[in-house]
């Protein structure tokens, strides 16, 4: 745990740091006040979210990309948990940090922390669905013996009140990606 809460303090550092790098490097102007816009949405969410709550759930395989003995020794059933600070903006959209760590599809360790956002659709009072992107790092042992390794990935979900299903889609190729990777979360706010 102690790993992952460095890695989410690595996020934050950078969160914090990259703007006056930009400042200094005489980047385009539109580049500055992206990374301006992200790393104040990154530090907004870490001093005034609140607690969510991460139970990895199922890790789904497309099976048109990959050969039944390989379906066959997989993991699908993503044993682990998760932490993080979530809030909702003004209009409603959701930004989160988070780390989780679970079993992979070899049952070896993985770990994940980042950033998330999604807009959503209210569906009613108390149910609504949601689209975004999570981007962070990924560790696993498959690849490069748990170095960590930039993702950016599409999520959505589904909310009922307080807790949602949510998945990010992996994309790849024949044998490789083509990942949904299902979790639950729970906010307190």
């Amino acid at each position: 745990m102690r790993y992952l809460l460095c890695k989410l303090a690595i996020i934050i550092g950078l969160a914090t740091a990259l703007p006056a790098l930009a400042a200094d490097t005489g980047l385009p102007g539109w580049l500055t006040r992206t990374i301006d816009e992200v790393t104040t949405e990154i530090s907004t969410t870490a001093r005034e979210g609140t607690p969510e709550f991460y139970l990895p759930m199922h890790t789904y395989h497309m099976r048109w990309a990959y050969t039944r003995e390989k379906i066959d020794s997989f993991q699908e059933d993503t044993f682990g948990l998760g932490y993080g600070h979530g809030r909702f903006d003004a209009k409603g959209n959701w930004h989160g940090l988070y780390v989780m760590g679970f079993q992979d599809s070899h049952f070896k360790p993985e770990w994940l922390a980042g950033y998330g956002w999604k807009t959503y659709w209210h569906l009613d009072e108390n149910i609504k669905l949601g689209l975004g992107y999570t981007a962070g790092f990924t560790t696993r042992s498959d690849i490069g013996h748990y170095t960590p390794v930039p993702v950016i990935l599409p999520i959505g979900s589904i909310d009922y009140r307080a807790a949602s299903l949510e998945t990010a889609y992996v994309p790849g190729g024949k044998g490789f990606g083509n990942i949904l990777f299902f979790w639950l979360k729970w906010h307190t706010d």
